[in-house]
């Protein structure tokens, strides 16, 4: 089984989240999990928020919804 750390890791690498490691983290997180894993998702975060990790899912969404106006 996954570790959250370890899908971290790889997202971290590549700079980008699928829509599928946000669903295994989805499901991991709702499991028993230790301080590093923890830890590693909070880095996670931090780097979404800064603009260094990009998600699958939100370029999803915003293409969907720019096709809305166009």
């Amino acid at each position: 089984m996954a570790l959250i750390r370890e899908l971290v890791q790889k997202t971290l690498k590549t700079g980008y989240l699928t829509i599928e490691a946000e669903e295994q983290l989805r499901q991991l997180l709702t499991t028993q999990y230790d301080l590093e894993d923890f830890n590693a998702f909070m880095a996670l975060q931090e780097a979404a928020m800064m603009g260094q990790v990009k998600q699958e899912s939100r370029e999803r969404f915003q293409y969907t919804a720019l096709e809305q106006f166009t």
